[in-house]
């Protein structure tokens, strides 16, 4: 069984989109080096930042997301994100999900992290959110 990783991210600001995309790109570059990293792939869907990676084990996706660029970056987003959910789960196999299915499992195990500045979405514990900001 490998592990599924995904994240859906909201900036609160066009002011955050580009130190966002910056760490964003570090944090890619890492995971695609990272050891238990099989496989990654990322979108930009109506102002929305999403990330579906998959691993040899929940003990590789956490060493990545401890360490390095992702570790710079995660502290950040609390203040540059108004919506951010996460969501895990074991599959079959090394193939990434499709995207409805990855939204899919979303809906159903996600769940919501930490921000400062919350959408009312974010707040009503709306796991795919709202909108794009504006």
């Amino acid at each position: 069984m490998t592990h599924v990783s995904i994240t859906r991210l909201r900036l609160r600001s066009a002011l955050y989109e580009v130190p966002f995309i910056w760490h964003a790109l570090r944090s890619n570059a890492q995971a695609r080096r990272a050891e238990g990293c099989l496989a990654i792939t990322t979108r930009r869907q109506r102002g929305v930042y999403w990330t579906l990676t998959v691993w040899t084990d929940k003990g590789a996706m956490r060493a990545f997301m401890l360490s390095g660029a992702h570790r710079i970056a995660m502290p950040k987003l609390a203040g540059w994100c108004d919506e951010a959910s996460v969501g895990h789960w074991s599959q079959d196999g090394n193939a990434l999900p499709a995207w409805t299915e990855a939204e899919q499992r979303m809906t159903r195990e996600g769940r919501i992290s930490k921000v400062d500045h919350p959408s009312p979405a974010h707040t009503a514990g709306q796991i795919l959110g709202s909108s794009p900001a504006q």
